[in-house]
This record gives C-alpha cells, sequence and structure tokens, in this order.
C-alpha cells in the first residue's frame, strides 16, 4: 500500500520548535485568522497579545522583520 508523503512541520529544522517558537507562531495564526495580514496590525497585535519580543521589548516592525529572518535562515 502506498502512503502519501507528509512532510512534518520542523523535518527540514536541525531541532523541533522551542516555547517561544511555538508561542510566536500560534499568535501570528491567531492574528492571521482575525484578518490582520499587514505589517503594523500584526505588530500591533503581537503587542497586544504576546509574546514580546525576543529583546523582552515590545514589536516593532523592523524587530519582527529581523526575527523573521533569523527564524527562517
Amino acid at each position: 500500500m502506498n502512503k502519501p508523503l507528509y512532510n512534518e512541520t520542523f523535518q527540514n529544522r536541525e531541532a523541533p520548535p522551542t516555547a517561544y517558537e511555538s508561542l510566536l507562531g500560534d499568535a501570528i495564526e491567531r492574528a492571521y485568522a482575525q484578518g490582520l495580514h499587514e505589517l503594523d496590525a500584526l505588530v500591533n497585535y503581537l503587542n497586544q497579545s504576546g509574546p514580546l519580543a525576543p529583546t523582552g521589548e515590545p514589536w516593532t516592525a523592523g524587530g519582527y522583520v529581523r526575527e523573521m529572518t533569523r527564524l527562517g535562515a
């Protein structure tokens, strides 16, 4: 029996997501589900819902872009 191929979410990573990465991903998914697709709206949502930026401070648009670049590297 041939089973369809499936790519696990973190199969292409060196390790499973950290707790921070999971929290951030969940928050981004909730924002998108609410129709927040623009960067400024997403950053505002993260600042209201959390988690905080990696610096422990509120998110900025530039900080969000840098963090997504780092996580995607």
